[in-house]
C-alpha cells in the first residue's frame, strides 16, 4: 500500500497509559477523527486476539482509511511467566509494526498494548525506542497500555495517564458488547 502524499507535516508520539479504562478507547477515537480527515491509519493490537471487539467491525466500515490487525491470542498473558507462543506472536507483531511504521505509508499508526508487551518482556525497550527514533517525520505514532516505561514517556510528545477512580467492574458488572468489547 502506498499513498501519494502524507497528510501530516509532522507526526508526534503519543502515549496513553495508566490503570484506568480508556487507553484503547482514546486511541480509537483518534483513529475515527483521523479517518474523517482522510488520513490512513493502521492499528496493531498486541496481546489481543478476540474477534468480538467492536472496533474490528468498525474498521471494516471505515476501510480503506482504517485497518486493525490483532497480533495476539485470545487468552490472558502471564506477566511473570509468558507462554513462548505469546512471546513469538509479540515478536512477529513487532516485526510487522516496524515494517508498517518505517514504510511511511500511514499517517497514523497505533500500537495498542505495546507498553504492556514491553513491560511483560515480550518486546525489548531498546527496540521500541529505536522505532520511535526512526519513524518517518510525517507519521503519528500512538503507544497504548499500562506501565509505559519511563524512557518511553520521556521520548513522547504527549502522555496521558488514565487513572481509575471508580469502575463498575468492581461491583460485578460484566463486559458489555459495544462498550467494553
Amino acid at each position: 500500500m502506498s499513498y501519494a502524499t502524507p497528510k501530516l507535516a509532522r507526526g508526534r508520539v503519543q502515549v496513553y497509559t495508566g490503570n484506568g479504562k480508556g487507553k484503547t478507547t482514546a486511541s480509537l477515537g483518534l483513529c475515527l477523527r483521523a479517518a474523517g480527515h482522510g488520513l490512513h491509519i493502521h492499528v496493531l493490537q498486541f496481546m489481543k486476539g478476540s474477534t468480538v471487539y467492536g472496533e474490528l467491525e468498525g474498521a471494516r466500515k471505515l476501510a480503506p482509511y482504517l485497518s486493525i490487525e490483532q497480533v495476539g491470542r485470545d487468552t490472558f498473558v502471564s506477566r511473570d511467566n509468558p507462554d513462548p507462543v505469546d512471546a513469538a506472536m509479540a515478536r512477529s507483531g513487532f516485526d510487522k509494526a516496524r515494517q508498517l511504521v518505517l514504510s511511511g505509508d500511514y499517517d497514523l499508526i497505533v500500537l495498542d498494548e505495546i507498553n504492556c508487551a514491553v513491560d511483560y518482556g515480550l518486546i525489548s525497550l531498546e527496540e521500541l525506542k529505536d522505532l520511535i527514533r526512526n519513524k518517518p517525520a510525517h507519521t503519528e505514532l500512538v503507544l497504548t497500555g499500562r506501565n509505559a516505561h519511563p524512557e518511553i514517556i520521556e521520548m513522547a510528545d504527549l502522555v496521558t495517564e488514565m487513572r481509575e477512580i471508580k469502575h463498575y467492574f468492581n461491583a460485578g458488572q460484566a463486559s458489555r458488547e459495544g462498550i467494553e468489547s
